[in-house]
């Protein structure tokens, strides 16, 4: 790979240059070697002993240039003033064969001036998890940071209880979240935060024009927008929807306390640190555009109009994500059933009736979709036996029938429904168990289950389990941040 640094030499006094701390033996545990070529690197120089040191942090490749970026962020609502990368290093920008700038980072890659107290360490277990999740969500087109490698550290980390540990390398458009901007408008210089916006406009949002920074808020919003769109499509919740885990690129990140719905059931969360469910599957709109207004608010100051008529155009951009979001998501949802683009009424009626049913019935979130379009195609369905109340059933499937029938296109429709309905997702029981045996030294299991989930539309044979609903007792899963 041939390193850049735009970063640190745009921006170097928003962090720290530290070099990642070496672990006492790293071992490859997973390579991502479609993405290695993206980048331009060699799958099998990256596997080699020079190799494997870069991605564990024990060799600084010639032309990186190691920094923990400074950050703020609101968590769960409250303002910490200075938060930055206490565990991770960007080692620099890759610009990939496509053209696209590239930040390369390490997580897990030992302490920084930001550590607060922690060891700089991950363990096992939510390295394998990001490397799992970020390499599905990829594979079903959500804009999303991505896993290059994983590697064991050979050392053990203290948590609850003693765990191995690990290192991820991530990749992203870039690592700059809104609490980047939180930060230096709460604490830095009018020059500083000006620079800052620009970096921000000119690599992510290149047409939005320069010095406008509330078309450039208008851009961000629109992307956070359809993002956590194709989240809600998904039965994704996110955990910690802080600022500082909120891009300005538009991608997700942090898959700490991640989790995907089992049954449909939009009041539930995951997280063991949300003890209020501020990020509740049903509340991730409303969460992403509460963090957006703290965006709007570190970047009024800078807006061309005066302050009056910039605080008036930011919160009318903040009233328009309600309706983007919804847009998105009825997109994805007619997508989802198979049924022609229109602007009907009744399709959103539509979706929200099947939600009601889904929810009332504790349907298989995952399961449902395919199901649909295996009706459509005359096939028996596997995950609606347990429907009790089928009268309200045969009236919702008699008017989607129709309403998809309206298109003379049924047969194509399931074709279609196929293509964005996978299959296969991180169900957390399987990730569970693949984490678990990866503890004991079994990969076999993560293995399995990544190789599905990168090619989550298409039914292979010997993958029935991976499809299957999670047991019931799933429902009180928690997920725990992996600090």
């Amino acid at each position: 790979m041939q390193w850049d640094n735009t970063f640190v030499r745009d921006l170097g006094w928003l962090g720290a240059r530290v070099d990642p701390v070496p672990v006492a033996d790293p071992r490859l545990l997973a390579l991502d070697e479609d993405l290695a070529r993206e980048l331009g690197a060699d799958p099998e120089q990256l596997r080699s002993v020079e190799g494997v040191e870069v991605l564990a942090g024990n060799r600084v490749a010639t032309g990186s240039q190691p920094i923990a970026q400074a950050y703020a962020g609101h968590q769960f609502g409250q303002l910490s003033p200075l938060l930055g990368d206490g565990r991770a290093h960007l080692l620099g920008e890759v610009v990939d064969v496509s053209g696209q700038r590239r930040d390369v980072a390490l997580k897990g890659s030992g302490r920084t001036p930001f550590s607060r107290g922690g060891d700089g360490r991950a363990a096992l277990g939510p390295v394998l998890r990001e490397y799992l999740v970020s390499g599905f969500m990829h594979a079903v087109g959500v804009p999303t940071t991505r896993s290059l490698a994983a590697v064991a550290t050979g050392e053990q980390v203290r948590r609850e209880r003693p765990l191995p540990g690990a290192v991820l390398t991530r990749v992203a458009a870039s690592h700059l979240r809104i609490g980047t901007v939180v930060l230096l408008a709460t604490q830095g210089s009018r020059e500083q935060l000006g620079a800052l916006v620009e970096h921000v406009r000119s690599r992510h949002h290149p047409h939005v024009a320069e010095g406008d920074v509330l078309d450039l808020f208008a851009s961000v919003l629109e992307r956070q927008a359809d993002l956590v769109a194709a989240w809600m499509s998904l039965g994704f919740v996110h955990g910690v929807m802080n600022t500082d885990n909120m891009t300005l690129s538009g991608e997700t990140i942090d898959y700490g306390p991640c989790a995907f719905l089992d049954t449909y059931a939009p009041e539930q969360w995951f997280s063991s640190i949300d003890h209020t469910g501020r990020y509740r599957y049903s509340q991730q709109p409303t969460m992403a555009a509460w963090g957006l207004a703290r965006l709007a608010e570190a970047l009024v100051p800078l807006a061309q109009e005066s302050p009056d008529d910039a605080v008036t155009r930011a919160q009318s951009l903040l009233d328009g994500f309600d309706a983007r979001y919804r847009a998105s998501r009825l997109d994805r949802a007619r997508a989802a059933l198979g049924l022609p683009g229109s602007t009907e009424d009744r399709d959103g009626e539509l979706v929200a009736e099947l939600q009601g049913i889904a929810r009332d019935e504790e349907l298989d979130h995952t399961g449902l979709h395919r199901d649909l379009a295996r009706l459509l195609r005359g096939e028996p369905a596997r995950h609606l036996d347990e429907v009790e109340d089928r009268e309200r059933w045969a009236a919702w499937e008699r008017t989607w029938r129709e309403r998809v029938a309206s298109s003379g296109r049924t047969h194509e429709a399931a074709e279609a429904m196929d293509r964005v309905n996978p299959v296969y997702i991180p169900r957390n029981h399987l990730v569970e168990e693949a984490l678990a045996a990866a503890e004991g030294g079994d990969l076999a299991p993560f293995a399995a289950l990544d190789a599905a989930l990168r090619d989550p539309f298409v039914e292979r044979p010997g993958r029935e389990r991976l499809a299957e609903p999670a047991p019931r007792f799933t429902r009180h899963y928690v997920t725990y941040c992996g600090t």
